[in-house]
Parts: structure tokens; C-alpha cells; sequence
């Protein structure tokens, strides 16, 4: 029996700390989105609002990677409270922005500070506890995210109704002067320092190609078309850039990625887990609203409330998922995960033609806790595969992957909503948008089938180290695995 791991525990000011660390941020990726309204009618620049995703979500993910390799050169602490400040500098700056440009602007500096904030949290809970200890820690964390979800829109509204936007930033100011001080007074870490030579030509070809395929990507088909020089342009450079930064690690005595971790499976399997989770989160979450307001009449809080599901299903069976797999083994639980996901993406594309809040509910209690139980496994399990000078970089990586899945997710499904709407009556039409919703949710199945697929492949292990249980061999014998680990 693993001693208490509790909030009221011995480790438990740490964990506080991160699960503040981590619902700093969750709030600020959902809190701007009531606001918009207020803040483009008291600054201007409507038109531009959409760059407000796209810069943080970009920056977002080409941070992730750069800054968990860092962290296991120079440690977690000093990174972590770097990157809060950061966040609260550009929080700051973004509550005092005058204009649209300056706003997108200071959301790139938030964002710098954020992507390293959601994969540091992660890594030193991942260095905190142990490996059937982080498993049940994990629920903490979904519990807290889902909460961030369902708090920050709705303090958003609060200030967009009060006429006070400026304050869906700058409360992070208190927020994050509470984060700093619980990192600094209860985050421990027994770091060995030892000279380094840091990849730095590595990091400059990874930002860079990730900087402008993500931007190929988000604004493809919208700030310019598809085939356009500009865009043709910017995904040459982008995978020109790729191959350089693959040729660079090759050489690198201390790469910023090893490629070498490419050739385990377990990381591979949660590299596709986590771009189509990203993907089919962004079907549910960007356009099933739309598909319930136009299609079915729905209000936007009814129609919030519907996808909001997700956010209730996942922690849910998250606070399950470590005692599943403890007992189940590592591909069973991912592999149930993954079929409730695939009922939920399956029933929204089943059901379009019925377009109903509470159809679309269901689906999405069933996606979030599909994602509960394929997500927390999986992330204890490739913690435990490395040592802790690697700990950092895999546990980047599978936010990195789940981020890139949702730009990834964005640009797809964006361009099968776009082509029929196009061919249709465009997006104020019912029928129109109820046969673009009912193609996005075919690619979103898709999505599930492919993470399904991920899931079956994953290795055999039991994460408490012990000999499987008689059900966990009955079931993996079902479900056909591999033999091997690797």
C-alpha cells in the first residue's frame, strides 16, 4: 500500500501547486472566448479576433517541445518559474493592449510562457510520484482541467457582462503570484548539475518548422488559399526546415529530441493517441455548437452545456483509469478507452440527422471518458519507460502531439465544413450546416477509428510491475496484441 498521496500528504503542497500551475491555464485557454465580443467592440480590429487562437495555439506548441528537452538539461523548478512569469508578464501586457494588433501581439508572449506551464506541471508530478502513484494523481489533474473548462467561460461572460474585459487577464495576476510562491516554497527537486552542450542550432530548425507548418496549417484555406505562393512557400521552408533539424539530431551529442525514441512503440502509439484526441476534440468542441445552434435551434448556453459533457466524462473515469490499469494491465484500459471514444465520435455522425443538446451530450460524455481512460495510462506508462533525463522531453511530447493533433484537426475539418458549406445555402442555412456538421463528424469517427487502432498496438505492460492479472491476459489475448513490448 503506497503511502497517503492526498492534498493533506506529505507531497501534497506540490501537488497543489501544480494543479493551480494547471488550472492557470486551462481557465486562460477558455476564458477569452465569452469576451470577444467586448473586447473587439471597445478596441476594434473584429475581423482580426481569430488571430487570438491562432497566435497562442502556435506558440503554444512550439514551445512545448523545446522546453521540456531544457528541462532535463537545467531542471523543472527554475523552468517552471520562468515560465509563470512569463505568463503573468504577458497576461498583464495583454489586459493593458490598446488595439487588436497589440492584443495578438502580447497573446504570443502568454503563450511563451503557457506551453511551458502545461508540460512542466506534468514532469514534476512525473518526478514526484511514483509510477502507480501517478496514476491516481492523474484524476487530480483531469478533475482540474475539467473544472478550468466549465469556470473560465463563464467568468469570462461575468466580465464581458460587467464591461470589464481587461479582467479576463490581469486575474491571472493574482493567480500566478499564487502559483510562483507555492512552486518556490514546495517544488523540490535533487538536481545534479554537469556541463551540457545544448542543441541550440536543433531548437532554432525545430521552432522554426513547426512555427510555419502550424501557421501553413491554421491559416491555409484562410488568410490565403491552399495552392497560393504564399502557402506553397511557407510548407516548403517548413519541411525543408524539418529535414535539417532531422539531419541536426543526428549529429547532436545531446539532441533537443532524440530520435531514437521514435523506434519505441510506446512513444509512437501515444505520438497517434495524441493527435487524434486533438482531432476529434476540435470536432466536438469547434463545430458541434454551431451544428446545435443553427441546425437544431439550440441557445449558445444549451449548446456550451451539451459539449461541456466531455469535461464531466473525462475526469470521471480518469480517477478509474490508474486502478484499471493496475489491475487490467496498459492496452485493456487504452483499449476500452478508445472504444467509448469511437461510440461517441461514431453517434455523433450516426445521429446528425437528429440534431438534439442532449444527443450530442451523450457523444461527448462518452469521447471525455474515453480520453480519461486512453490518456492517463498511456502518460504514466511512457514516464516510466525513461529515465528522469528524459522524463521531461516524453512528457512534452504527448502534449505536443495532442496540441499539433488539434491544429492538425483544425485545418481538416475547417476544410470539409468550408467545401459544403460552399456547395450549400453557407452557415445560416439548417440543412446546409446540418450536412456540413454530419462531414465533419465522419472525419471525427475517423479520427476515433484511427486512435482505436493506437490503441490495440499498444504494448503489453502492467504498470505496477507485477505479473497481469488472469483478466488482463484474457483480454489482450482477445483483443489480439503483440507479443512483445517493443
Amino acid at each position: 500500500m503506497s503511502e497517503d498521496i492526498g492534498l493533506r500528504s506529505q507531497r501534497g503542497p506540490a501537488l497543489l501547486a501544480m494543479l493551480v500551475a494547471t488550472f492557470l491555464i486551462g481557465m486562460s485557454a477558455w476564458v477569452i472566448s465569452t469576451a470577444i465580443p467586448t473586447i473587439a467592440r471597445d478596441i476594434g480590429g473584429f475581423s482580426d479576433f481569430p488571430w487570438l487562437f491562432t497566435v497562442y495555439l502556435l506558440t503554444m506548441t512550439v514551445t512545448m517541445p523545446v522546453v521540456s528537452r531544457l528541462a532535463d538539461i537545467v531542471g523543472r523548478k527554475r523552468l517552471l518559474l520562468i515560465g509563470v512569469t512569463v505568463f503573468v508578464i504577458g497576461s498583464v501586457l495583454c489586459g493593458l493592449a490598446w488595439s487588436m494588433p497589440s492584443l495578438i501581439a502580447f497573446r504570443v508572449v502568454q503563450a511563451l510562457g503557457g506551453g511551458s506551464i502545461q508540460s512542466l506541471a506534468l514532469t514534476v508530478i512525473g518526478d514526484t510520484y511514483r509510477g502507480a502513484e501517478r496514476a491516481r494523481v492523474q484524476g487530480h489533474i483531469a478533475v482540474t482541467l475539467a473544472a478550468s473548462s466549465v469556470i473560465g467561460p463563464a467568468v469570462g461572460g461575468l466580465f464581458a457582462l460587467l464591461d470589464a474585459w481587461r479582467w479576463v487577464f490581469l486575474i491571472n495576476l493574482p493567480l500566478g503570484i499564487l502559483t510562483l510562491w507555492l512552486i518556490a516554497r514546495n517544488v523540490h527537486e535533487q538536481f545534479e548539475r554537469r556541463p551540457h552542450r545544448i542543441d541550440y542550432l536543433g531548437a532554432v530548425l525545430i521552432t522554426g518548422a513547426l512555427t510555419l507548418l502550424v501557421l501553413g496549417l491554421l491559416e491555409g484555406g484562410e488568410a490565403w488559399g491552399w495552392g497560393s505562393p504564399t502557402s506553397v512557400a511557407i510548407f516548403v521552408v517548413g519541411a525543408l526546415l524539418l529535414v535539417a533539424f532531422v539531419i541536426q539530431e543526428r549529429r547532436a551529442s545531446e539532441p533537443i529530441i532524440p530520435l531514437a525514441l521514435f523506434r519505441r512503440r510506446l512513444v509512437v502509439v501515444m505520438a497517434v493517441l495524441g493527435l487524434m484526441m486533438g482531432g476529434i476534440m476540435v470536432g466536438l468542441t469547434a463545430f458541434a455548437p454551431t451544428y446545435l445552434q443553427v441546425a437544431a435551434g439550440a441557445s449558445p448556453i444549451w449548446a456550451g452545456v451539451a459539449v461541456a459533457a466531455m469535461a464531466i466524462g473525462q475526469p470521471v473515469t480518469s480517477a478509474a483509469a490508474g486502478w484499471l490499469a493496475l489491475r487490467w494491465g496498459l492496452l485493456p484500459t487504452t483499449a476500452a478507452g478508445a472504444v467509448l471514444a469511437l461510440l461517441g465520435g461514431a453517434g455523433l455522425a450516426v445521429f446528425v440527422a437528429l440534431p438534439s443538446p442532449w444527443i450530442v451530450a451523450a457523444c461527448a460524455a462518452l469521447i471525455g471518458a474515453g480520453f480519461g481512460l486512453t490518456t492517463v495510462p498511456g502518460l504514466v506508462a511512457v514516464q516510466e519507460s525513461v529515465a528522469w533525463q528524459q522524463r521531461g522531453m516524453v512528457t512534452g511530447l504527448v502534449s505536443f502531439f495532442r496540441t499539433l493533433g488539434q491544429v492538425v484537426g483544425v485545418a481538416a475539418l475547417g476544410a470539409v465544413a468550408k467545401a459544403v458549406l460552399e456547395q450549400g445555402q453557407g452557415g445560416q442555412d439548417p440543412q446546409t450546416v446540418q450536412a456540413a456538421s454530419g462531414a465533419v463528424f465522419i472525419v471525427v469517427a475517423a479520427f476515433a477509428v484511427v486512435h482505436l487502432a493506437a490503441a490495440l498496438w499498444m504494448p503489453r505492460t502492467h504498470l505496477s510491475g507485477r505479473s497481469k492479472p488472469p483478466v488482463a491476459e484474457a483480454v489482450e489475448v482477445a483483443l489480439g496484441a503483440p507479443k512483445t513490448a517493443e
